[in-house]
């Protein structure tokens, strides 16, 4: 008789724990889960790498009253006068550009690197820095030999001109 209680209890166990096993799965069927957003990652329109702002972005921004944070007549003119050299880095909201090494044909053994910076929402002399790193060759590897501050100036005054150059045509253009 002890026997057939135990069966009993066993079997009931059995039953109860299924049953509790089937109830706990069910309730979780009820659940919706929606998988993780990968947020797409700006790619810059000048290098293709990722990071940085959407073109689209800028234009949205620029339509809802929001300007730059830095002078687009410095910003433009520093792109132009550094457009000799490939670009590697351009930050519009940072004002900064970075360009990639760049060897001139006349002098093999030397290479070039800018980084400008545009600073402020004014023309001014003092919204613009340029430095320049220079390379020499020694054997087949690529030696820093420091930055050359007289080109850098050249550089400054080139973006300065250029930037007064549009501004003016800006203004012949709206008293027309």
């Amino acid at each position: 008789m002890f026997k057939r209680i135990f069966k009993f209890i066993r079997l009931r166990g059995v039953l109860s724990l299924a049953l509790c096993t089937t109830l706990l799965v069910s309730a979780c069927s009820g659940l919706k889960t929606t998988p993780a957003e990968n947020p797409e990652e700006p790619v810059s329109v000048i290098t293709g790498k990722p990071g940085g702002i959407k073109f689209s972005d800028l234009v949205q921004k620029d339509q809802s009253g929001v300007r730059l944070p830095v002078n687009a007549l410095l910003w433009r003119a520093a792109l132009d006068i550094a457009s000799f050299v490939p670009l590697d880095d351009v930050d519009t909201f940072g004002g900064s550009i970075v360009t990639e090494w760049h060897q001139s044909p006349d002098k093999p053994n030397q290479r070039l690197k800018l980084t400008i910076f545009v600073m402020g929402l004014e023309l001014r002399s003092d919204a613009v820095k340029v430095q320049t790193y220079t390379q020499k060759r020694l054997d087949n590897t690529w030696v820093d030999s420091g930055r050359d501050e007289a080109l850098a100036r050249k550089l400054e005054d080139l973006i300065l001109t250029r930037a007064r150059e549009l501004r003016s045509v800006s203004v012949s253009e709206t008293t027309q």
